[in-house]
């Protein structure tokens, strides 16, 4: 099986807006109730560090950074997003995949990605901890979904060993 990690193209729109909805699904994996606009979605992420895990000429996952701020000070601080589909997970992709986009965003000049994960949403807590990613503290009750439940994020970091920091 060929396993091929690429940057992430506007044609490879439908299948990353599928596994992303596949994702929303679950119910745990983000706050996001819809998948939205390639337009929405390409003005809310880093023009780099966007790939997509590639299997036998199939998108089956990825991963994309987030501006945190706008302020210059913080230019080297980003989001991670990482989405795997669900008929894949399991089989060592995600660590693939977010190992290339941290090896990418250090090429690329960040020194610190975050995350903020529900605490129910074991397998990212876990996938992001193998990836050197620390756990910072729980936010709880940080955001309330459509539903009216309120949920608990855990907020995680990694810090760049590239630029002498973490």
């Amino acid at each position: 099986m060929a396993l091929n990690i690429k940057a992430m193209k506007v044609e490879d729109w439908p299948a990353v807006s599928d596994i992303y909805l596949k994702g929303i699904q679950t119910g745990n994996a983000t706050f996001q109730t819809e998948a939205p606009t390639w337009d929405d979605w390409d003005r809310g992420h880093c023009r780099i560090c966007r790939l997509v895990l590639i299997e036998e000429h199939k998108v089956v996952g990825w991963a994309a950074l987030s501006p945190v701020s706008s302020r210059a000070v913080y230019a080297g601080v980003a989001e991670v997003s990482i989405y795997i589909a669900p008929d894949v997970k399991g089989a060592g992709y995600g660590t693939k995949l977010l190992n290339a986009l941290i090896d990418l965003s250090e090429k690329s000049g960040y020194w610190t990605l975050q995350a903020s994960i529900f605490v129910e949403n074991k397998a990212s807590l876990a996938l992001h901890k193998k990836c050197g990613f620390r756990e910072i503290g729980i936010r709880e009750n940080i955001g309330k979904m459509n539903t009216g439940e309120w949920r608990t994020t855990m907020f995680i970091e990694r810090r760049s060993k590239s630029v002498g920091i973490g």
